[in-house]
Formats: structure tokens, C-alpha cells, sequence
């Protein structure tokens, strides 16, 4: 077996696998089974490391990171959630948690199932170290607040259950809301950094291949508007303490607010970032 079709076989593997979490997940909110819930966790882990294969192998075959291709790119979207997601696995017992991120998983797996494997993420002009840094810094700070908007969710709902007095044989699926408050935090306090270093990283690089024209950029003032946000929200818990019901319900509407935002950048506002 050649490592080109390795890699293809590791990523029909990882692909496989986040669709089986899902469906696992939902059956075990359907049926009620917490081990359902723990078998799907099984299974997104190999999947994720059928995933880090597949992008091993990746490096590999282009000889460095410089040319990867946008199926990659998803890939990396994919691998990042579902390894951020476990690590927090390691110290919580929030397994139903899976049942908020593996569907964001499944989703980047199938945006990278249709990407041309040939189609590079970056223009020959603009490939660089600085550039591939600047993306996997602002991926990972991008994933870690999609996380905590999907542990603010299940926050929310799981708080709405307890008010309302309707847990009945759920109460033993669903982590403890400190759990929940806490993955929220924590991903918070871990993502700001990692999207500042993204954005610093893409400033740099743009001042010198774009001039005059990035901060204009459509893509440029929703990445600051979005940093801006985030620290106002990390701001809240450290400094003002906000957390609970308020710090969830104000991060799942930021979140709601951003997607929709990206989604009209992405499809109908011209920005010289439309390259991926």
C-alpha cells in the first residue's frame, strides 16, 4: 500500500467514525443509555486518531505543511474539535457532551470530503510558514469557543430540565452543570490566546502581501470584531465573575450571532480572503 491511498483509507476511517459518534450519541439520548454514550466516545477517539494519521501522512506526502491541500484544512477543523473535545474527557465525566460536538466534527469531515485533495489552501504567493501558523492558531481559538458555546448549550437546556423538574431517568446522562461551567471557562480562557496569536500572526503577514488593502477586508473586521467579543466575555467571568446561566446563555448568542456573520462573509461579501 502506497502512502497516498494509506491516506485516503485513514481519512474513509475518521470519516466513518465521526458519523457512527454521532448516530451513537443520538441513540443514547433516544434510549436513554449512558454506555451508548460511552461507546461513542470510543469511537470518536479512533476516529480522531484514524485523523492524525491521515494528516501525518499529509505532511508526509507534501513534504512539509506549506502545501496542503483544503481538504486538510477541514480535516485540521475536525481533528482540532474532537481532540479539544476529549482531552476535556480525560478529567470530566460530560461523555453527552458529544452529543453537541461530534455533529461540528461530522460536518468539517464531510466539508472535507468535498474538497478536491489537489486544491491548495493558500495561493502560491502567500504560502509560508507565517501563514500556515497564522491558521492553525486561529482554528484552534475558533474550535475552543465552539466548544464552550456547546457546553453553554447543554448548560442551558440541562438548567432549563432542573427548574422545570423533568431529569426523570436523564439525570444520569447529564454531567453536573460545574462541569458544563467549567469546560465553558476553560475554553474561553484557552481559545483568546490562541485566536491573538492567530490574528497577530495574519496581521504581520498581510501587512507585508497585502499593504493598505487587509483591514479593510471584510473576513479582517469580523475576525476583530469577534476577538473583541470573546474578550469582553472572558473579561466577564475573570474579572466580573459572571458564569452560570448568564455567562451561557450570553456565549451561545454570541456564537449564533458570529456563525451567521461568517456564513454571509463567506457567501456574499467579496474579501481577499476567499481563497478558503
Amino acid at each position: 500500500m502506497t502512502l497516498l491511498s494509506a491516506k485516503t483509507v485513514m481519512f474513509e476511517i475518521a470519516f466513518t467514525g465521526a458519523a457512527l459518534s454521532v448516530a451513537g450519541y443520538l441513540f443514547s439520548l433516544l434510549a436513554k443509555r449512558v454506555v451508548l454514550a460511552k461507546i461513542s466516545t470510543w469511537i470518536l477517539g479512533f476516529s480522531f486518531v484514524s485523523l492524525t494519521v491521515y494528516l501525518l501522512l499529509a505532511v508526509i506526502i507534501s513534504a512539509g505543511f506549506h502545501d496542503l491541500g483544503s481538504r486538510e484544512l477541514f480535516a485540521f477543523y475536525a481533528w482540532s474539535a474532537s481532540g479539544v473535545y476529549l482531552a476535556f474527557q480525560l478529567k470530566t465525566k460530560t461523555r453527552l457532551l458529544g452529543a453537541f460536538v461530534s455533529p461540528f466534527v461530522l460536518l468539517f469531515m464531510i466539508a472535507a470530503a468535498g474538497r478536491e485533495t489537489s486544491e491548495a489552501i493558500l495561493p502560491q504567493n502567500l504560502q509560508g510558514w507565517l501563514a500556515t501558523a497564522h491558521l492553525a492558531f486561529a482554528i484552534v481559538g475558533e474550535i475552543l469557543f465552539v466548544l464552550a458555546s456547546c457546553a453553554a448549550a447543554m448548560f442551558i437546556i440541562q438548567s432549563s430540565l432542573l427548574k422545570s423538574k423533568k431529569m426523570g431517568s436523564m439525570s444520569r446522562l447529564l454531567p453536573p452543570l460545574n462541569d458544563l461551567d467549567g469546560i465553558n471557562h476553560k475554553c474561553l480562557l484557552l481559545g483568546f490566546p490562541f485566536l491573538t496569536v492567530g490574528i497577530i500572526g495574519g496581521a504581520i503577514y498581510a501587512a507585508f502581501v497585502w499593504e493598505h488593502l487587509w483591514p479593510a477586508d471584510p473576513k479582517v473586521v469580523w475576525s476583530f470584531a469577534a476577538w473583541v467579543v470573546y474578550g469582553f466575555l472572558l473579561h466577564q467571568r475573570l474579572v466580573i465573575g459572571w458564569k452560570g446561566f448568564r455567562m451561557a446563555t450570553l456565549s451561545c448568542a454570541v456564537f449564533v450571532l458570529f456563525l451567521i456573520s461568517a456564513l454571509i462573509i463567506r457567501f456574499y461579501l467579496p474579501t481577499i480572503h476567499s481563497f478558503n
